[in-house]
């Protein structure tokens, strides 16, 4: 039924990466359509290389296209590729107005009102209640796009150039000895009511290193205060064993070396779901995200959290005061969290993550509510 397909995801690193199934249906159902990719220009190395897509339209947020007259030609560029079919799923101003004035034959998915005139069916995002991936399954059933009978559901996915995979290969060569078992850490969030203390991420490395295990730190530029300041309180942070990558490797280069990782211990972020495409076993604690909707999608994944009455607040700062600051992550002790990570460790016997096998349908996370 439709030969030419846009899907509209403009948000963030773990958002864009929650899209992939989507992708992976379309083609599924749809062999040979064009299925087209429109996200933000500065993830173009999550998306590029996707095998179920043939191309991107990349939208230089913060730059180019952050204007609105910029904003009104990149419309005639999606206007001129003469879609059939547009699925948004992005609820904002921006990503729903480039859907309502695709010019397309039919346009479905997420929309602000207003815009939602211009869609042929609206949809809520429920990812409040379910993960994500099924609100996002829910566009394509509802709408008549896909039958439910028909979701091919294989997981997160990603591809990397060829030039990542080198500089990936290349850096861990660099820094780690043939064999280490190399367990990895994220410990920033766009919000701070994501991150666990610093200090119980120090101590979590202290103990790793204590065990023969080499620790590399991961995260953006934004980052880099944030992990000084953890490794400030290690009690280790001088061992030969303690690796900082920090604001130093692109995203397909963490996705490259993740997949060479024993273990992941994050933060509810987006390096987190890059890490369940490349297959590591998780570790992570949650604040302020509802997990229903946001859960590192892998079974053999563990994620903590404490049964704060006020989770999930969905806020970007804590507004209580003293002890109760900050308290679902307070409340998520040191032991808990190595209890968890020493487990994973055991079961998969600390093999990189590239040796571990994928289990297709099997993407449901064990929730531990202290």
């Amino acid at each position: 039924m439709y030969q030419n397909i846009l899907v509209i995801n403009l948000m963030h690193i773990g958002d864009l990466m929650l899209v992939t199934p989507v992708l992976r249906t379309l083609r599924t159902n749809y062999p040979k359509a064009k299925i087209t990719l429109l996200a933000d220009k500065k993830l173009r190395d999550l998306v590029e290389h996707n095998r179920r897509i043939d191309g991107c339209m990349l939208l230089d947020k913060k730059g180019a296209d952050d204007h609105f007259g910029s904003f009104l030609r990149y419309i005639r560029k999606v206007r001129a590729r003469h879609f059939d079919l547009v699925i948004n799923l992005h609820r904002n101003e921006r990503a729903s107005a480039l859907a309502a004035f695709s010019g397309a034959r039919r346009i479905v998915g997420y929309a602000k009102p207003g815009f939602s005139l211009f869609f042929d069916m609206v949809l809520p995002n429920k990812k409040a209640v379910m993960h994500q991936i099924h609100s996002h399954f829910e566009v394509l059933e509802a709408s008549g796009i896909v039958a439910k009978d028909k979701i091919d559901d294989g997981g997160l996915e990603l591809w990397l150039a060829d030039a990542a995979k080198r500089e990936a290969a290349r850096i861990w060569k660099a820094h780690f000895a043939e064999g280490e078992k190399v367990i990895a850490f994220h410990i920033g969030a766009s919000w701070k009511t994501k991150r666990w203390l610093d200090c119980y991420f120090a101590a979590c490395a202290d103990r790793l290193i204590r065990r023969g295990y080499a620790v590399a730190f991961f995260g953006g530029p934004m980052d880099e205060a944030l992990v000084a300041a953890c490794i400030q309180k290690m009690q280790e942070k001088a061992s030969a064993k303690l690796h900082v990558f920090t604001g130093k490797v692109s995203l397909a280069v963490l996705a490259g070396m993740l997949r060479r990782c024993s273990l992941f211990l994050t933060t509810d972020s987006g390096p987190m779901h890059v890490g369940v495409a490349m297959n590591v076993p998780i570790v992570t604690m949650f604040g302020a995200s509802p997990v229903p909707g946001f859960y590192p999608y892998d079974a053999k994944d563990v994620l903590i959290k404490t049964p704060a009455p006020c989770h999930p607040c969905g806020l970007h700062e804590c507004p209580k005061t003293g002890k109760e600051n900050m308290a679902c992550m307070k409340n998520i002790p040191v032991g808990v969290v190595m209890q968890y990570v020493e487990e994973l460790l055991e079961r998969y016997d600390g093999a990189p993550a590239y040796q571990l096998p994928a289990h297709y349908g099997a993407y449901e996370c064990r929730v531990i509510e202290l």
